[in-house]
């Protein structure tokens, strides 16, 4: 299984030199090629979208951003064939992707992959379009951002791949984003529960959701580049010796919105309300923080994807009104920072040198969010890449044995 993201199949070129990677693979394998949209098309379709409406029907806009994809599998496909390979290119629908019905953000329930059992049987290259499937009524669905990794892992599952290699513009998975801090280092290995913890904290190389997948059905993932032949990063089970370090990773997450309901009665039954509202509209909530209460009202705060702050603050001030809230607050202009590592099952006084170390910076933290083996803080989004690169120095992240 292979795949390959929207800066791999940008042009012309880029899609004709995947194709010749494609073929050096080809000999004694058998392959399934997922593939994005070409570049930057996605963002194009979605100016598109919001030039002829303020705000585009889910339904409608997930007719439009499948077909960026169907593009890419065709010009694929036909790179192939002039290589002298076989090959046939697939749309989600076609390959057995069914998903549920939450249009731009759907979620895998079955694959059937018999097409693709069928190409491969009879000696052909499948090449799949990423990012899309279809509903139980046959309506066009995508995955949501990375959606393209989530078919990858999700159809090397359903064949049962020896692996599912993940080709991208980096050669694996840093310590921290390399842009930001310079000494950042490729790691060799992570384990399943720190990559998730990573994708869903903000590191781009791979989508969450296609973590979670690849950690249910034991898919072993190969995170390289797309532009080098370097092995990359194997993401895999835990293995010992992978708790001798700490903090295994800085992440960092600027595309988040924090959101408050302010003086909300104190009372059962309130808070299911509250999120039941924001859940009717699909957006997903992250860190939640609830004030301590007094006079019977108290304040609740959290977080979520900027990109669903408008709906959730519209939601919340219907809300609001119902309930006898006194109103929402909502600021766009904060990130998220956290230290992850499995080590930190065996290790104490992390948090709080996370913490100091915030401090020393003289940045202040408005929320914090924990799990076994991630610290997380929201803090001003200007602070970001001093946070990252501070934490980083901190923890000695960067001075760590390769995996």
């Amino acid at each position: 299984m292979q795949k390959y993201g929207g800066s791999s199949v940008a042009d012309a070129e880029r899609i004709t030199s995947v194709a010749r990677r494609v073929a050096a693979s080809a000999p004694g394998n058998r392959l399934v090629v997922v593939v994005s949209a070409m570049g930057k098309t996605t963002d194009g379709l979605v100016g598109l979208a919001h030039q002829v409406a303020p705000s585009p029907a889910p339904r409608e806009m997930d007719m439009l951003l499948a077909t960026g994809e169907q593009v890419t599998i065709a010009l694929l496909a036909m790179a192939l064939q002039s290589l002298g390979l076989r090959a046939r290119s697939f749309t989600g629908p076609q390959v057995g992707m069914r998903t549920d019905r939450a249009h731009t953000k759907a979620r895998i329930r079955a694959i059937t992959a018999e097409r693709v059992r069928r190409a491969l049987d009879e000696g052909e290259i499948a090449v799949v379009a990423g990012f899309q499937g279809a509903s139980d009524e046959d309506e066009i669905t995508t995955l949501g951002r990375g959606g393209s990794d989530l078919t990858a892992v999700a159809l090397a599952a359903a064949l049962k791949a020896d692996v599912c290699e993940i080709y991208t513009d980096v050669d694996g998975v840093y310590t921290a984003d390399p842009n930001i801090v310079p000494d950042a280092r490729k790691l060799g290995r992570v384990a399943y529960d720190e990559m998730l913890e990573m994708a869903s904290l903000g590191a781009k190389v791979l989508q969450s959701r296609s973590v979670e997948f690849a950690k249910k059905y034991g898919v072993m993932v190969h995170v390289r580049s797309t532009f080098k032949p370097d092995p990359g990063t194997l993401v895999t089970k835990e293995e010992q010796g992978m708790e001798e370090a700490v903090v295994t990773g800085v992440t960092h997450d600027r595309s988040q919105a924090k959101v408050s309901i302010l003086r909300v009665p104190d009372r059962p039954g309130i808070a299911a309300q509250v999120f039941g509202a924001i859940a009717a509209r699909n957006v997903v909530v992250d860190m939640i923080v609830q004030n301590i209460s007094r006079d019977g009202y108290t304040d609740m705060s959290f977080t979520l994807p900027r990109g669903d702050h408008a709906r959730a603050v519209t939601a919340l001030e219907e809300i609001a009104a119902t309930i006898g809230a006194q109103g929402v607050a909502h600021d766009e202009r904060v990130a998220k920072v956290s230290i992850v590592g499995v080590g930190m099952r065996s290790h104490s006084g992390v948090a709080s040198r996370m913490f100091a170390t915030l401090a020393g910076e003289g940045i202040n933290i408005q929320m914090i969010s924990t799990s076994e083996i991630a610290v997380s803080c929201v803090i001003e989004d200007k602070y970001a890449e001093l946070a990252v690169r501070a934490l980083h120095e901190a923890f000695e992240v960067g001075r760590g044995a390769n995996r």
